[in-house]
């Protein structure tokens, strides 16, 4: 078994979701364990000086329409088709049941791409309790244990502790994948991940 992946990404976030279940086969592929780290990904955009809203129309209208739209094939990752209704509700709870099922010793990957599907495939309301209840337990975790103890001081102080990491590192946008301290941003650079965990990139470069 190899190190592990660092995975920093946030529950509504697309392009984690369009590389979710990709990043997954191929974690397993590598043997390499996910060590998860949801994190408040608004804050860290908006740390980075970098926030969403500063792009132009045209700039928006490329990454989060027609972007995800051919991500989608590529990845076989079917979308509604449009922004979900319920995006820019806080996700802050659904950020911490993932970490919640760390914190019971659960292995995650499932519950954490089954909710970034159930928001980008089905709708769903992240913020909604009951929701996110339904979501965990069709997964197979136990959704209602998990709810909680997403609120205990705990896990929120583990969601803060990723998030400042998170601004740390530093780290700009979801998903963001570290391996052996290099940093692949984006589920476009999945294919630059796996050849890192085989052979690892020189790193001389300046900027």
């Amino acid at each position: 078994m190899g190190s592990e992946i660092d995975y920093y990404y946030a529950a509504h976030s697309a392009f984690a979701y369009l590389g979710s279940a990709a990043f997954l086969d191929l974690a397993a592929r590598l043997d390499r364990p996910i060590r998860h780290k949801p994190i408040d990904l608004r804050r860290v955009v908006r740390e980075a000086s970098s926030a969403f809203t500063e792009r132009s129309p045209a700039h928006y209208a490329y990454y989060f329409g027609r972007e995800i739209e051919r991500w989608s094939v590529i990845r076989n990752a079917p979308t509604i088709g449009r922004t979900p209704t319920y995006h820019r509700n806080d996700v802050d709870l659904a950020n911490c049941l993932i970490i919640a099922g760390i914190a019971a010793g659960d292995n995650v990957d499932r519950l954490s791409h089954a909710l970034l599907s159930a928001h980008w495939q089905d709708d769903a309301d992240l913020a909604d309790p009951a929701q996110l209840g339904k979501i965990a337990d069709a997964a197979g975790y136990d959704g209602p244990a998990l709810l909680a103890a997403a609120d205990a001081p705990e896990i929120r102080a583990q969601y803060q502790a990723n998030t400042e990491e998170a601004i740390a590192r530093p780290i700009f946008g979801s998903p963001t994948y570290i391996l052996d301290g290099d940093m692949f941003y984006g589920q476009d650079h999945l294919e630059m991940l796996e050849r890192a965990a085989k052979t690892p990139f020189p790193n001389s470069y300046q900027v």
